[in-house]
């Protein structure tokens, strides 16, 4: 099944009951990514009563109320991420208090609704994993497989030569084993493969 991530940062402003939410979501690639963001957004909005977030990013998922009742703003936002069925990416509502207080399922609407506000109109684009693919090839082998990459749309990141021809290739993760099987057959089975899957 694939995820999805956000083909750009979306935003959006609700006002409730004479408080601010700014809500924002972003792609991101990793947790680290997320955390500065959020330091960066932080600084922004020095004044602001909350900075309430929650990120979808495989293992390195997590969520933060910041001083709002338990379970009232980082879950509400992470559950409009997975209704959205994203990944890898960074969803922020923060909040300027206006002086009524929502109580807890106000909280849970107005942070629901802000980041689902920001993500209407999001345009949602397949996140694909990425990997890399070591091969050793003899020197007469050469054009053949850089011909093979640039014909299969891939990327070459790294080249090393020595007693033969390392070529480092920059390709989608599931595209890997397949890839083996066609230099394979491109060299007439003499690539070798010396991060391992001979």
């Amino acid at each position: 099944m694939p995820a999805y991530t956000l083909a750009s940062t979306v935003h959006a402003e609700l006002d409730i009951r004479k408080s601010r939410f700014l809500a924002r979501a972003m792609p991101v690639d990793d947790r680290d990514a997320a955390m500065r963001e959020l330091e960066l957004l932080r600084q922004q909005h020095p004044a602001a009563t909350h900075v309430c977030w929650a990120l979808l990013a495989g293992g390195q998922s997590g969520m933060s109320d910041d001083g709002e009742p338990s379970g009232t703003a980082g879950r509400p936002i992470l559950e409009v991420l997975r209704h959205h069925e994203l990944d890898g990416v960074l969803a922020t509502v923060v909040r300027y208090y206006g002086g009524i207080k929502l109580g807890a399922g106000g909280l849970v609407r107005a942070y629901t609704d802000a980041i689902a506000a920001a993500l209407k109109d999001a345009q949602r684009i397949e996140r694909i994993a990425w990997g890399t693919l070591t091969v050793a090839v003899d020197f007469a082998d050469e054009g053949r497989v850089r011909r093979w990459i640039e014909q299969a749309g891939h990327v070459l990141a790294d080249s090393a030569y020595g007693s033969d021809v390392q070529l480092v290739i920059r390709l989608p993760a599931a595209e890997v084993d397949n890839a083996r099987a066609l230099l394979r057959d491109a060299t007439h089975g003499k690539a070798r493969f010396p991060d391992g899957g001979q």
